[in-house]
């Protein structure tokens, strides 16, 4: 429970709040708040009044007489300053972190210095703490060393430092810190009893330090602060609460606190005064305790009679509440009683459902303590209107309950006693939601129907299960030249020409004959017929409505004369486009020169998704008798802007290749070249083949790797170094384009391919790789290389296995297969 749940005030029955279980007084806890910390600060104070004696020498501060009283030692005067401080912080709540640490360190200050002490006259060694801070010139007013607190002062504040931690810990019971709390102010009262009755040997223990008296005021205030700390639970509780054990115990503790003390002071005057003798006044004083305490007793049991009469009256009360409350629980609709001033009286489960709250948060509250607040303002409104007209009301209503708003039926109507006056008001709410929202939406629907099929862009008709017209929107006469009405009843086939009525009737036919019809749209080969005679092509979207008496068909025509012409212009400018890029892709790219010691073969394979042109090429320019360059490479991107691309580098290239540029020369000054053209990506591989020495130099610029399949062994791919793309290295700082030298046997075939031929959206294009690489060895193994016509027919197979359909590639295709043979066994030229 929290410090605000306890002195806010909880709205219950009849001006008493609930905390723990048991009934208070609205001003009961706040009341011993305030009591608590008027406790702890003048305890507090009276440290710090000790403390400035010891500092300013003042004795009249140190001692309440002056040389005949025992003076406050220089620790207890510390130790009583930090504990009143700290527990004012816990008493007043609502400190910051900081401030809440800083009390429960000197708490536990207050408590280690009370345990080292006490371990000093245990041990009887000097730790060094007494005369820490001051020198003690008291010494001659009692026993013991200098400076040491005395024994009872010691373990009241070892009690009173743990106290104060364990009431500032909301987990530790508060029973534990008001334990504490009565034993602090024990000790603190034994001294006051020592004083008052004239007994020295309460005021010290043997021939140890005496307890000062100002300190013992501090205690019995620090106990007290301990005690009403946490008011609203444990022994505080039991004794503050409103309800039968409040009652008991206050008298029972007033008594104790007042008649024993009277009574002794009593016995101990009359024996002062030589009235009778200490055994006379002994018998006295237990006779007056037995006459106080039967006093006490009798009173105790007249409230007790009270209790068990009103007991015996609620019993039959509770019974017959429990069958009403059963009835209510079994209740679907939400039911609930109050008071005339709002306060709920029982609720059923239904109400705790909807509101989210158990019941005994919701019990002895107001509207406006469970219910959103503009909730909470209508239901106060609305029974203070059936109150003033004194009868039962029923009414829907729209109310935001904490899961959303819902419809409900509210009856709300008065309960009265036997003289026909009002005592409260019982309330049963209805959820009507779901019947309320049904009948909304049935209407809505129907309008919105009305208003989606006038408003409708084209012409539709509803039709029955066997195609006769039910309803037809305006649109029609639009497109069929007949009023809307004019087709209620007819033969929906009766809109096609004459010529065309079988086939639409078969196609019409076999969607009433599906089991679960899907919404399709049609626009191949079907045609309307207009009011002159005249037909036209139309796209009819057909779906079906089912319900449990019959099946409605929904048929939307629009006709598409526009869309047709239209489609046959853009077909027409199509294929033309199409003619031209590939004449220019072809131009752009050329034929491979027909080599009598290098036959080849290639395929070119342009993007479905753009008019035909692309960024791959390839070339294979002859260098001298013995050595031929060959370069593939592919611009990223498609369309003109890379075909233009990869006309400038195809010439570039070519050119620097016949400078007799090394692969990686060629490299850098392509490179250098993209780069002056900006936002450009190319990749590309160059290799020389020298056929005189049998071996192959490449470089490549990030392209896939070649492929070579040697005579002797199975295809795999020719390894070099890979360099970054073209146009992406740094002018300054740019990543060197490496070149390899490998062997190239005669006999040997040699794959280049763009990235087209491999890459597949959800495919691993290494995998897609390792397949050319088998296709490879399959289609080429044995074959004769030097054969221009085995190479063309591998490259098909090779285009046919890596692409499912050439017709719906989405990147371009560039493969190219080269044929290695012995410089002695030369080709004639074609």
């Amino acid at each position: 429970m929290t410090r605000d749940q306890q002195t806010s005030g909880l709205p219950g029955a009849d001006s008493a709040e609930q905390a723990d279980g048991l009934p208070f007084h609205p001003r009961a806890l706040p009341t011993a708040y305030r009591v608590a910390r008027a406790a702890a600060l003048p305890a507090g104070l009276l440290g710090l009044v000790g403390l400035i004696g010891w500092i300013t020498g003042a004795d009249a501060l140190k001692e309440v007489l002056p040389g005949i009283a025992v003076a406050m030692k220089a620790n207890t005067a510390v130790a009583l300053m930090a504990l009143g401080l700290s527990l004012y912080v816990v008493v007043r709540g609502g400190a910051r972190p900081a401030t809440l640490a800083v009390s429960r360190v000197a708490a536990v200050l207050v408590a280690l210095l009370g345990a080292l002490t006490l371990a000093e006259y245990a041990t009887g060694a000097d730790l060094g703490i007494d005369e820490l801070l001051f020198v003690d010139d008291t010494a001659h007013q009692g026993t013991g060393p200098p400076g040491r607190m005395a024994p009872n002062t010691t373990a009241a504040l070892i009690a009173a430092g743990a106290g104060a931690l364990c009431a500032g810990a909301p987990r530790v019971p508060a029973w534990v810190s008001q334990v504490l709390g009565l034993a602090v102010g024990s000790l603190g009262m034994l001294r006051l009893y020592g004083a008052a009755c004239a007994v020295p040997a309460l005021e010290q223990f043997g021939p140890y330090s005496g307890m000062a008296l100002h300190t013992a005021v501090a205690l019995v205030l620090l106990g007290t602060a301990l005690f009403l700390a946490r008011p609203g639970e444990g022994c505080a509780g039991l004794l503050l609460n409103a309800g039968t054990t409040g009652a008991l115990g206050r008298r029972l503790f007033v008594t104790v606190l007042i008649v024993p003390p009277l009574l002794g002071l009593a016995t101990l005057a009359g024996e002062d005064e030589g009235v009778f003798g200490s055994r006379l006044g002994t018998a006295l004083l237990v006779c007056g305790h037995v006459a106080g305490f039967t006093a006490v007793i009798f009173a105790t049991l007249t409230v007790g009679r009270r209790v068990e009469v009103a007991h015996g009256r609620l019993e039959w009360q509770v019974r017959q509440n429990a069958l009403l409350q059963a009835f209510m629980d079994h209740t679907p609709a939400v039911v609930f009683i109050k008071d005339l001033d709002g306060r709920f009286l029982a609720v059923n489960t239904t109400f705790e459902q909807s509101m989210n709250l158990p019941r005994d948060q919701v019990l002895g509250r107001r509207d406006d303590d469970v219910m959103p607040s503009d909730l909470a303002r209508q239901a106060r409104a609305a029974d203070l209107a059936m109150l003033a007209e004194g009868r039962p009301v029923q009414r829907e209503e729209q109310l935001a309950l904490p899961g959303g708003p819902r419809e409900v039926l509210s009856t709300l109507f008065p309960l009265r006693d036997a003289s026909g006056t009002p005592y409260a008001l019982c309330g049963v709410v209805t959820d009507i939601t779901e019947r309320v929202a049904a009948q909304r939406e049935v209407q809505r629907s129907h309008r919105r129907f009305l208003a989606l099929l006038e408003s409708a862009p084209d012409a539709t008709l509803i039709t029955d299960g066997d195609g006769t017209v039910l309803m037809a929107n305006p649109q029609v006469q639009r497109l069929f030249g007949r009023a809307p009405g004019n087709f209620v009843g007819t033969d929906v086939i009766g809109l096609v020409p004459a010529s065309r009525r079988r086939r639409h009737r078969a196609l019409l036919d076999a969607y009433f004959r599906l089991r679960a019809p899907k919404p399709t749209v049609l626009d191949t080969d079907l045609f309307g017929l207009r009011g002159d005679g005249s037909e036209f092509p139309v796209e009819v979207s057909v779906s079906s409505l089912r319900s449990e008496e019959e099946t409605l068909v929904v048929l939307t025509v629009r006709d598409i004369t526009e869309r047709r012409r239209l489609e046959a212009e853009r077909a027409k400018r199509y294929e033309q486009q199409r003619r031209i890029a590939y004449t220019l892709q072809h131009s752009l790219m050329g034929e491979p020169p027909r080599l009598a010691h290098l036959p080849c073969a290639y395929r070119y394979l342009a993007s479905v998704q753009d008019p035909g042109v692309g960024g791959d090429w390839f070339d294979v320019i002859p260098l001298d008798e013995r050595r031929t360059g060959v370069l593939i490479g592919d611009v990223m991107g498609r369309g003109l802007e890379a075909a233009a691309v990869m006309g400038q580098l195809r010439a570039a290239s070519h050119a620097l290749a016949r400078t007799g540029a090394t692969p990686s020369g060629l490299m850098r000054a392509l490179d250098a070249f993209v780069g002056d053209l900006g936002d450009q990506l190319v990749t590309c591989v160059y290799l020389v083949l020298d056929q005189g020495r049998h071996e192959v130099t490449l470089c490549s610029a990030g392209h896939l790797p070649v492929i070579a399949l040697p005579p002797d062994g199975p295809a795999c791919r020719l390894t070099s170094p890979v360099g970054v793309p073209l146009g992406v290295n740094d002018a300054r700082y740019g990543v060197p384009f490496e070149e390899a030298t490998r062997p190239l046997p005669p006999g040997s075939a040699l794959v280049l391919y763009t990235d087209g031929l491999v890459e597949r959206p959800g495919t691993d294009i290494e995998a897609q790789v390792d397949v050319l690489i088998r296709t490879v060895d399959t289609a080429l193994k044995g074959a004769p290389v030097d054969d221009p016509d085995t190479l063309d027919q591998a490259a098909g197979r090779l285009i046919r296995t890596l692409i499912a359909d050439t017709d719906t590639s989405d990147d371009d295709v560039t493969l190219l297969l080269l044929g290695v043979p012995g410089l002695a066994a030369k080709v004639p030229r074609a």
